[in-house]
C-alpha cells in the first residue's frame, strides 16, 4: 500500500513539473503570436489607402487566424476598441468585456502598438482555453490518483477485516469443536462420581468447573454465529461473574463491588459473551497485580448508556499502549497469546455496538478500563 502511495506521489509530482514546463513554453508561444498579431495591426493601420501595390493579405490572415487566444484592443486610456475570441454570446455585453479587461490587467502587462504621432493602442490577452485547461490538468490528475488510492485503501481495509473475521470465526469454531468432546466426557465422569461418592463436597466444585467449560465452549461457538441480544439485568450478570472469579482467585486479591448488587438495569445483552468480557478484563487485572492487590467494579447509569469501570492496583499500562492492548497478539506476558482483551473488544463493539477503552492508567499505581454499553 505504501508503494502505491509513493508511486502516486511520484507520478503526480512528475506530471505537475512536466506540465508546468509545457505551460511555460506555450505561454511564450502565445505571447509571440499576440506580438505578431500586434505587428499585423500596425501594418494595417500604417498602410497607405491610395497605394494600389500594397499587399495586406498577410497581416489580415494573421489577425483572422487567431481563433484561440482571447484579446482586447484598447486605446491609450484603456477604452475598449474591440475584442475577440471570448464567449460569442457575451461579446455584445460591454460589462462582461470590461470585467475581462480588469482581470487581464491584474495578471499581464499589455502589448503596446505604436501608431505614430505619439498615439498608441494596447493589446490585452489572456491564456487560451487549452492552456488554461493544461494548467489545471495535473491537479485534476493528482485528485483522481488520490481518489483511486483512497478507494483502493478502503478495499484493502475491508478485505483485511473480512480475513480477520474469518480467522476469528475459524479459530472459535475449531476451539469449540476441540473442547466439545472432552468436556462432554468430563461431564459424564462427574455425574458418575456424584452418584458413587455423594458425600464428597469436592465433586460439586468440579461439577461447577465442568459447567463453566461447557459455557466456554458455547461462547466460542457463538463467535462465528449471529448473536441474538436479550433483555438482561447487567448487574446480575456482572455480579455472577465476580462471584465465580472470587472462588478461583488467590485470597490476596480483593474484589470490591462499588454498586448496588440488588439493583436492576435491563439492557439488550448476550449474557454468556458479556460474562467473558468481564472475566478477560479481570484476569488481565489479576495478572497485572502479580498475586496481590484490589479490583474495583463501578457501574454508572446515564440517560443512554451504562458505564462499567474495572479498576486495578497493578503495574499500569504505558500511554503508548492504550490502544495496542486491544490488538490481537499484543501481550506483555512471556507466554501470553494476546487474545483476551481483543476478544473483549470484539464482543463489546461488534456484538453490542458499545465501546471499550483504557480510561486512565499510571505506572505503578494501576489502570481503569471502561466499558460503555447502550441501553437500547
Amino acid at each position: 500500500m505504501l508503494f502505491l502511495f509513493l508511486l502516486a506521489v511520484l507520478t503526480g509530482s512528475g506530471s505537475l513539473v512536466y506540465t508546468r514546463y509545457l505551460v511555460k513554453i506555450l505561454k511564450g508561444e502565445e505571447r509571440k503570436k499576440v506580438e505578431l498579431w500586434a505587428q499585423a495591426t500596425i501594418m494595417i493601420n500604417s498602410a497607405d489607402p491610395e497605394d494600389p501595390d500594397q499587399n495586406l493579405e498577410f497581416p489580415f490572415s494573421i489577425i483572422e487566424n487567431n481563433t484561440t487566444i482571447p484579446v482586447i484592443l484598447t486605446d491609450a486610456n484603456d477604452s475598449i476598441i474591440s475584442a475577440g475570441n471570448f464567449d460569442t454570446e457575451q461579446l455584445r455585453n460591454k460589462q462582461y468585456i470590461k470585467l475581462q479587461l480588469e482581470r487581464i490587467r491584474k495578471k499581464k502587462d499589455p502589448i503596446i502598438i505604436e501608431l505614430g504621432s505619439g498615439f498608441i493602442n494596447k493589446i490585452y490577452y489572456k491564456d487560451s482555453i487549452i492552456l488554461t485547461q493544461l494548467t489545471y490538468y495535473p491537479y485534476v490528475q493528482m485528485g483522481i490518483i488520490i481518489l483511486f488510492i483512497f478507494v483502493a485503501y478502503l478495499a484493502f481495509l475491508s478485505s483485511r477485516k473480512a480475513a480477520d473475521n474469518q480467522v476469528w470465526v475459524s479459530m472459535s469454531k475449531e476451539t469449540a469443536h476441540q473442547l466439545g468432546t472432552p468436556t462432554s466426557s468430563l461431564a459424564g465422569w462427574v455425574e458418575i462420581l456424584q452418584e458413587k461418592y455423594p458425600e464428597v463436597a469436592i465433586t460439586e466444585e468440579v461439577s461447577r468447573d465442568v459447567e463453566r467449560l461447557i459455557k466456554i465452549t458455547e461462547r466460542f461457538s457463538r463467535i462465528g454465529s449471529k448473536t441474538v441480544l436479550k433483555d438482561e439485568n447487567i448487574i446480575a450478570v456482572i455480579s455472577h461473574t465476580i462471584d465465580y472469579l472470587k472462588t478461583r482467585t488467590s485470597s490476596k486479591i480483593k474484589f470490591t463491588v462499588d454498586f448496588d448488587r440488588t439493583g436492576v438495569i435491563i439492557i439488550p445483552l448476550h449474557a454468556a459473551l458479556f460474562e467473558w468480557v468481564i472475566e478477560n478484563i479481570s484476569k488481565n487485572a489479576i495478572d497485572a497485580m502479580e498475586g496481590s492487590g484490589e479490583i474495583t467494579y463501578h457501574i454508572t447509569e446515564t440517560d443512554k448508556n451504562i458505564l462499567i469501570d474495572v479498576t486495578d492496583t497493578g503495574k499500569g499500562i504505558p500511554k503508548r499502549a492504550f490502544r495496542k492492548i486491544f490488538n490481537p497478539g499484543y501481550s506483555t506476558k512471556q507466554r501470553g497469546w494476546g487474545v483476551g482483551l481483543s476478544l473483549a473488544k470484539r464482543i463489546v463493539e461488534k456484538f453490542h455496538s458499545g465501546r471499550i477503552y483504557v480510561r486512565h492508567s499510571e505506572p505503578g499505581i494501576g489502570s481503569c478500563i471502561r466499558i460503555v454499553m447502550n441501553k437500547r
